[in-house]
């Protein structure tokens, strides 16, 4: 497994510096299929209709040896009956790709890939890629030949970050899904105290300040208070209030999996200045802080 070296610049990476320096209001489309992104192999390449992210060159030397957000394509169940349940590999694509990518290149020392990558799990490629993001996996489900390819890459130093799912339902979906990937293993809550979460930025307890809504119910949080989503599940109706980060581990104690459930951090990064009020409590203070700490300790650590 190819690791990169990343050197943070403490002194330049100041969330402050996003307002002044925010982005033009954009966002993704979020649940919904758009045409444009079939088989593409980055991020770059899929359609931006609200508004071109910015662009930069790194040095011809950093060509092959910078960080890339790098996105699982996946399957999914096919019945319709749990349609509601979930979401889809693209969601918040590709403006949560390229803007965090974005703010990586402009607020640390770590060279960024421009473009991102877009992945199956079985394309010879992934093991090129030493961090993976996959979103909504409430209705994941894995090929029968992905299985030992997952396994494969995340035991040979590969780390996959999951987000953005809600409600008890969906979290045992995605725990039985890696089940199949590691039967001996089981996921543990990550605590605060873990150095993850002051890799960079010193992001402190309880874990429901770390909570990110979907836009909608973040633009009006000022005035509800609600930082969570609301979920109707075959049990039931369930307020998603607590936020959990849970993680799995190798042999060594190497973090391979963290789980960001019950918060939406995939928006927080997307939805850039579409409401102020949103930018500056959820993606300036959390949403970004916490990306920029997650990488940082994985591609260190």
């Amino acid at each position: 497994m190819k690791r990169i070296l990343i050197w943070v610049g403490l002194g330049c990476v100041l969330i402050a510096a996003t307002v002044s320096m925010a982005q033009r209001g954009r966002g993704g489309y979020g649940e919904h299929w758009f045409p444009g992104i079939e088989g593409v192999k980055t991020a770059r390449e899929a359609p931006q209709p609200r508004g071109e992210t910015p662009i930069w060159t790194n040095a011809p030397t950093f060509d092959r040896d910078v960080f890339s957000f790098a996105r699982l394509r996946y399957s999914r169940l096919s019945d319709s009956s749990v349609w509601w349940r979930g979401g889809h590999w693209y969601s918040d694509f590709p403006y949560s790709d390229l803007n965090l990518s974005f703010r990586l290149q402009q607020l640390t020392a770590i060279k960024v890939n421009p473009h991102g990558r877009v992945l199956d799990i079985g394309d010879p490629e992934l093991f090129d890629y030493p961090w993976v993001y996959m979103v909504e996996p409430a209705l994941l489900v894995f090929e029968e030949e992905e299985v030992p390819i997952l396994r494969k890459y995340l035991l040979n130093g590969g780390f996959l970050m999951a987000d953005d799912f809600w409600s008890e339902p969906q979290w045992a979906n995605f725990e039985r899904e890696m089940k199949r990937v590691f039967p001996e293993r089981t996921f543990t809550e990550l605590p605060m105290d873990h150095p993850l979460f002051k890799s960079v930025f010193p992001l402190e307890g309880p874990k429901n300040k770390l909570q990110v809504p979907n836009v909608e119910t973040g633009r009006d949080a000022e005035r509800t208070g609600i930082t969570w989503e609301t979920k109707t599940t075959r049990m039931g109706t369930e307020e998603c209030t607590e936020v959990h980060i849970r993680a799995l581990f190798d042999d060594k104690n190497r973090l391979m999996v963290l789980a960001c459930h019950n918060t939406d951090y995939g928006d927080g990064w997307e939805r850039e200045r579409e409401d102020d009020y949103f930018f500056h409590r959820f993606s300036e203070k959390i949403a970004y802080p916490l990306a920029i700490n997650i990488i940082f300790y994985v591609m260190t650590h």
